[in-house]
C-alpha cells in the first residue's frame, strides 16, 4: 500500500485530469462541458509496461466500463487489439486507465494545442499597403498574405496610400483595385468595410468567412481520410 501510494498517486511525472477531461476520454463527454477544450499535458502519462499499479479501473476503447482488472490483464487486453494502457487518472482508487491509440491520442492533443494557442491569441489586424501603380505580380504576393491572414482568423486592413498630390487624381483607379482585391479573396473573406477614402490614404476591412473554419475542418478531415487509405 505504501508503494501505491509513492509510485502511482504521487508521482511528479502523474497529470490529474478534470472531470472535463475524464469524461471526454471515457468517451462519457456532455453538452453541458462545451466551450474551449482544455489542453492536457501528454508528456506526463504512464502508458502500457509503466503502470505498475495491481489493479485499476479499465475503461474500455470504445468509452464501455470494464470495471476493476488486475494491471497485467488490461495491458494483455489492450496488447491484444494492438493499442495502448494509458492511465487517464492516477489519483483515482483504484487509479484509471483506459485503452486507447496513443499516437493518436497525441496527435488529437498536438491539434488542440495549437488550436487554443490560436484562441489566446485572438483576432488581429493585420495591414497590406498598395499604391495605385502597383504591378499585377505584387497585387499576387498581398492577396497571398492575405488568405493566409484570413485563414488564421485575422481581420485584414487593405490600404491604397497616395504618396503625392498627382496620384489624389486616380481615386477611382484605387477603389477598383480594392474591389478586384476583395473579388480575389472572396473564397476566404468578405468586406467588413468597403473602401474609403481618408486622406491620403483610401482603405478597406475584409474579415474571415463565417463558414471559412467548417469548410477547413471538412477539408482536413477529408485529407485525413485519405492519409488512412
Amino acid at each position: 500500500m505504501f508503494w501505491y501510494e509513492e509510485e502511482a498517486c504521487f508521482s511528479p511525472r502523474a497529470s490529474v485530469l478534470g472531470l472535463k477531461d475524464f469524461l471526454n476520454l471515457c468517451g462519457l463527454i456532455s453538452p453541458f462541458f462545451c466551450g474551449v477544450q482544455e489542453v492536457l499535458n501528454i508528456a506526463n502519462y504512464y502508458i502500457n509496461e509503466q503502470i505498475r499499479d495491481k489493479e485499476i479501473r479499465l475503461i474500455g476503447s470504445n468509452g464501455e466500463m470494464i470495471g476493476v482488472v488486475a494491471t497485467r490483464d488490461a495491458q494483455k487486453m489492450a496488447e491484444d487489439k494492438n493499442l495502448d494502457l494509458v492511465k487517464i487518472s492516477p489519483k483515482a482508487k483504484p487509479p484509471v486507465c483506459k485503452i486507447m491509440d496513443f499516437s493518436k491520442f497525441k496527435f488529437e492533443q498536438s491539434k488542440k494545442e495549437r488550436e487554443a494557442r490560436k484562441k489566446s491569441k485572438g483576432a488581429e489586424t493585420k495591414e497590406l499597403w498598395l499604391s495605385p501603380n502597383i504591378d499585377k505580380h505584387d497585387v499576387e504576393v498581398r492577396v497571398k498574405r492575405a488568405i493566409d491572414f484570413l485563414k488564421s482568423g485575422d481581420k485584414v486592413k487593405i490600404t491604397v496610400r497616395f504618396r503625392h498630390g498627382r496620384e489624389m487624381g486616380r481615386t477611382s483607379v484605387a477603389n477598383k483595385i480594392l474591389e478586384e482585391f476583395a473579388k480575389s479573396v472572396e473564397e476566404f473573406g468578405t468586406i467588413d468595410r468597403a473602401p474609403k477614402l481618408d486622406g491620403r490614404r483610401m482603405s478597406m476591412f475584409l474579415v474571415p468567412r463565417k463558414d471559412l473554419k467548417k469548410e477547413e475542418a471538412k477539408k482536413e478531415a477529408k485529407e485525413n481520410v485519405q492519409k488512412e487509405e
